[in-house]
């Protein structure tokens, strides 16, 4: 779910995140074709008798008028419209092209951002962790407890939990949906303090209802929980810390929802239909070919 559209379902995916090219970019495309169609053609361009021989120059839209005549630049522009209307794939591989290349950009942007932050995403001082402390793979998870995909999400976690006893996973308060999620979230993080953490985060994830601290306290006091402790840690300078360092790791992640899974240094945007498989995979592949940064 992401802070901007809480409507809208994340796929998932094997890249950091998933782009889809805007209409705004077929101008672009447009513009770029002229360049295409000039390296493309196999049959020489001729614009007109007064055309040089070899290439025609390729002008900026500043200068183009000082270039072609106007009459000349109908001719072209006809002819790229032809010749595309003709070929119309070159415009699929030019937007291929600039998708691989947009996700390559924002690949090495996050991969760098992981390096810097390494320690913060998978060695935290929070003791927010379930599975095996000791497992050779972590899972970091940033979730909200009022996300409905990361509710979804949290039976193929725990299912991995259960079937891999040599997983690590760290949860990440990350609460996108206001004071109702933060506060549950402060109280999750208080639950730690009585080594309770994940027992409380699962019966809020397995809640059908919406989370927020008075639910998460009537979930707690229902588990056993000691209730005037647990009330005194959620109002903790240490709790509301917590929450604020995850937040600003997550900007400087540039995670825009939840849940959002790192495993090992691979990630897992949203919550695919098959997460449970992807986490599979990934924990595989982390297991044979290790982590590029210190995960």
């Amino acid at each position: 779910m992401s802070k901007s559209s809480k409507s809208s379902k994340s796929t998932g995916g094997n890249s950091v995140t998933q782009f889809i090219v805007p209409a705004a970019v077929g101008a672009a495309i447009t513009a770029a074709a002229f360049a295409a169609f000039i390296m493309l053609r196999p049959e020489p361009v001729m614009f007109g008798p007064e055309s040089p021989p070899g290439p025609a120059p390729i002008a900026s839209s500043a200068n183009q008028s000082t270039i072609f005549s106007s009459g000349q630049t109908i001719a072209i522009e006809q002819t790229v419209r032809n010749y595309l209307l003709k070929n119309p794939q070159i415009l699929v591989q030019m937007s291929d092209l600039l998708d691989k290349q947009q996700t390559e950009a924002q690949n090495l942007k996050l991969s760098s951002a992981v390096a810097e932050n390494a320690d913060l995403i998978f060695r935290d001082k929070y003791g927010l962790v379930g599975g095996n402390p000791d497992g050779d793979v972590t899972i970091v998870e940033f979730s909200d407890y009022n996300c409905p995909y990361c509710k979804r999400a949290y039976s193929d976690v725990e299912k991995l939990i259960k079937s891999d006893k040599n997983i690590r996973v760290v949860m990440k308060e990350f609460p996108i949906f206001g004071e109702r999620s933060e506060s549950a979230a402060r109280v999750a993080i208080a639950a730690q303090k009585q080594g309770r953490y994940m027992e409380l985060h699962a019966a809020m994830m397995n809640n059908r209802g919406a989370n927020n601290g008075q639910v998460a306290l009537r979930l707690a006091e229902k588990l056993g929980f000691d209730m005037d402790k647990l009330r005194e840690d959620m109002k903790s300078d240490e709790a509301r810390r917590i929450i604020e360092e995850t937040q600003q790791l997550g900007n400087k992640l540039g995670i825009q929802g939840t849940p959002f899974f790192f495993i090992g240094d691979l990630t897992i945007p949203g919550a695919p239909e098959a997460l449970f498989e992807e986490l599979q995979q990934k924990v595989a592949e982390v297991r044979k070919n290790g982590c590029k940064t210190k995960c």
